[in-house]
């Protein structure tokens, strides 16, 4: 029973501060304890409850912020990038029984500790089909086209009510409650690793691969912060600007919607400057 976790730092116990998951700061380098810590709760919950094997996948920014040395030994690591599915590098295998979205938050442009999808400013609203897209809601649209299940996800308070949306099997962990987009109340690391840990050997039962669904195509709208980001967005073959600050494009699947979208990203961030966006 192979169980991949895609873990991000936003929704981790503890992180409530843009300094607390940017690479480099004072803050960062506290904040990768308490990160590692909830994944290794994961990871001891996964085997406790019948994993044969767990892959952790680095997802957030440079994806070098879990420490390998405190990592659980029984666990293996993919660190860096850059990767084909991003965030859900791995299950690409074929052979994940079920996946693990911890330390996740809510989408661009919606109440959340952290809150955005992939860009932490620059994208003011993402929608897949017409819905609102939390890093979440897209992955979870990728993951399934491998026959994947969502088996657990942590976060804040409102990154588990975003995950009733597209895992509402799952059970979740509020390792803190959003106040703003800058504070939450926050459980202490000890009970956050025993709610995980319990968690996740539950969540066990629901890993099984499953029919894989069947691909589709996708449409993904993208709102930017200023104009200049869309045209540079609508480089991309295939992005269309559909408005001042809006581009908008139709991938055969959900596979080539993350790739896409992960290319306009690049772009997006390339095109912004230091004071003016």
């Amino acid at each position: 029973m192979k169980i991949l976790i895609s873990a991000d730092m936003e929704g981790a116990t503890g992180v409530t501060w843009p300094a607390d998951c940017e690479p480099g700061t004072e803050q960062w380098q506290r904040c990768r304890s308490l990160f590692t810590s909830d994944v290794n709760a994961a990871i001891g919950g996964l085997f406790e409850g019948g994993a044969t094997e767990v892959l952790v996948n680095e997802a957030h920014s440079t994806m070098r912020n879990l420490l390998l040395e405190r990592l659980d030994d029984r666990a293996t690591m993919i660190t860096g990038r850059h990767k084909e599915l991003s965030m859900v590098e791995g299950v690409q295998s074929g052979d994940v029984d079920g996946i693990v979205f911890l330390g996740y938050h809510c989408a661009a442009g919606e109440d959340g500790v952290l809150a955005h999808t992939y860009l932490p400013n620059a994208l003011t609203g993402v929608w897949l089909d017409g819905h609102v897209a939390s890093e979440g809601y897209l992955n979870a649209a990728v993951v399934a086209e491998y026959g994947t299940p969502v088996i657990l996800v942590t976060g804040d308070d409102l990154a588990c009510a975003d995950a009733a949306r597209y895992a509402p099997s799952a059970p979740t962990v509020a390792v803190k409650d959003h106040v703003s987009r800058y504070a939450a109340r926050c459980r202490t690391p000890a009970r956050t690793a025993a709610d995980i840990r319990e968690a996740a050997r539950g969540a066990v039962a629901l890993a099984g691969r499953g029919e894989a669904v069947e691909r589709s195509p996708k449409t993904l709208e993208v709102e930017v912060d200023s104009a200049q980001l869309a045209q540079a967005a609508a480089i991309v073959p295939g992005v269309t600007r559909t408005a001042p600050r809006r581009v908008e494009y139709t991938s055969p699947d959900a596979y080539e919607m993350i790739r896409t979208f992960k290319a306009v990203c690049t772009l997006v961030s390339n095109a912004m400057e230091k004071d003016y966006g």
